[in-house]
């Protein structure tokens, strides 16, 4: 039986939000459907009050066979951050299952 992903979801500088943490479980959960290899991730959500808007940001680490994965998007709304953090994690994790098959 495989063992669970352990999750971890951190806000910094903000107040914990249960609608993104559902959002970024949501996603987690169809990740580890599509790649069951995964063994853990960190997800943190950054305000940082940057000048020029675009002051959200998701960064996550994924525990997986071999290096850790790990990506960062900065947006204008955690949405969107989220969003893109998991587009670009999908990518990266779709080119580690090849290189992790490849031998």
């Amino acid at each position: 039986m495989k063992k669970m992903m352990t999750t971890e979801i951190q806000f910094v500088n903000l107040k914990k939000d249960p609608v993104l943490e559902n959002m970024i479980a949501t996603r987690l959960a169809r990740l580890e459907k599509k790649y069951s290899w995964m063994e853990a991730a960190r997800i943190f959500l950054k305000d940082e009050n940057f000048t020029n808007g675009k002051d959200k940001i998701c960064e996550a680490i994924l525990s997986v066979p071999g290096p850790n994965i790990f990506t960062k998007s900065t947006e204008e709304s955690f949405e969107a951050a989220i969003a893109q953090t998991f587009e670009d994690l999908e990518k990266l994790l779709h080119r580690h299952k090849g290189k992790m098959y490849k031998s």
